[in-house]
């Protein structure tokens, strides 16, 4: 298993961290855990020493069951990740209240890397307000943290910010190839590298989508390596930055356990060639962009009850990466049939306040008729 330095603060990591946020479930949706622990014990005998949780995983039953699956192993021997669900903070008493329930969840009197889960910056603000940033900077001391760091999910500006209100120890950020642009992206990235904080990697396989692909673009990947995952170059292509020195695969399968670490038993970083390809990849996959929606929402709201931003980003999505399981459950449930493409009534306001001068009437037909049909199902 290929271990990552972070020099900040003296340790070793592997490069590959097992997030435990999809693990296999039963008929009734409860965690496998016969299943799930072998898969973690693989993965652990392997060299896997990052083991990333949080409160709201699996219903709020990842952290019950990482803790029961790893109560066998020295509590020396891995790092354990965990986060504070800040949502449900309202007082510093609840940050206190909700750290003690997760140490008894996961069984442990200590947790390796601590984050403050999904910040944005109104959010970070509010917990700073609030003390608990300074109430984690005191459990920090007592030994009770061993790292204190952050998820994020919000612009490049807050993210500045965030990063900058202190010198933290980690932080944790989305990125793959096809997003170096969103959130953080590797503006982000470059700006952890300067202040040398240790970069945690989440969905870096983006959610899956970057690991199967139609035909046109999965012969691209083949012609690279026949014997290589497609999502093997994803993983890769993120392995391949300085600064990243835990990757997170929420892992499903022990078939998907198995070829990570294939991946990163002996990481190599990607090949000229095959950044060219992944490059090849990008641009094939954005040209296929069917309306240039920005999702401003000038056009909203809606007479109809249309969501017409979140219309046309399942209908670029699914053009994007032909694969209609990638916008299912947006499409069915997210949108339903009270908010899909269907409803417009044609009155044309929305055409009136488009920025981006759009033939939204046009597009939204197309939009219904493309994602009834479901031609892409891969």
């Amino acid at each position: 298993m290929t271990k990552k330095k972070m020099e900040k603060l003296g340790i070793e990591t592997s490069l590959l961290g097992f997030g435990c946020m999809r693990f296999p479930v039963t008929a009734d949706g409860e965690i496998d855990e016969p299943e799930a622990e072998r898969m973690l014990d693989r993965a652990i005998a392997a060299g896997v020493n990052y083991i990333d949780t949080a409160y709201p995983y699996h219903g709020g039953k990842s952290e019950t069951f990482v803790g029961k699956a790893l109560r066998k192993y020295d509590r020396s021997s891995f790092y354990l990740a965990t986060k504070l669900p800040c949502w449900n903070v309202q007082v510093k008493e609840d940050a206190a209240k909700l750290f003690q329930e997760q140490l008894g969840k996961l069984q442990t009197d200590y947790i390796d890397f601590y984050l403050m889960h999904a910040m944005n910056k109104e959010k970070f603000h509010q917990m700073v307000d609030l003390g608990v940033v300074e109430y984690l900077e005191g459990l920090k001391a007592e030994g009770k943290i061993k790292y204190l760091g952050f998820s994020f999910h919000d612009n490049y500006e807050a993210f500045e910010d965030i990063l900058g209100y202190r010198d933290w120890d980690f932080c944790q950020i989305q990125l793959n190839y096809m997003d170096t642009d969103t959130q953080a992206g590797l503006k982000g990235y470059k700006l952890t590298e300067e202040k040398k904080i240790p970069l945690v990697i989440m969905e870096p396989v983006k959610g899956g989508s970057l690991a199967t692909f139609a035909d046109d673009i999965t012969e691209k990947f083949r012609a690279l390596n026949p014997e290589a995952s497609i999502a093997s170059y994803a993983l890769r292509w993120v392995g391949s930055l300085p600064n990243v020195k835990v990757i997170l695969s929420g892992m499903s399968t022990m078939e998907q356990v198995e070829d990570n670490l294939k991946t990163f038993a002996d990481f190599q970083p990607l090949s000229e060639t095959e950044n060219k390809t992944i490059d090849e990849v990008v641009a094939l996959i954005n040209s296929r962009v069917k309306n240039g929606c920005t999702g401003c929402s000038y056009c909203m709201p809606c007479p109809a009850g249309v969501d017409i931003p979140g219309n046309f980003r399942a209908w670029n999505t699914y053009h994007m990466y032909q694969n209609y399981n990638m916008v299912k459950n947006s499409w069915e449930n997210g949108l339903g049939d009270a908010k899909q493409a269907k409803n417009c009534i044609k009155c044309g306001k929305c055409e009136k306040v488009c920025p981006q001068n759009l033939h939204i009437r046009e597009d939204l037909v197309k939009v219904q008729e493309d994602l009834d049909k479901k031609e892409f199902v891969l």
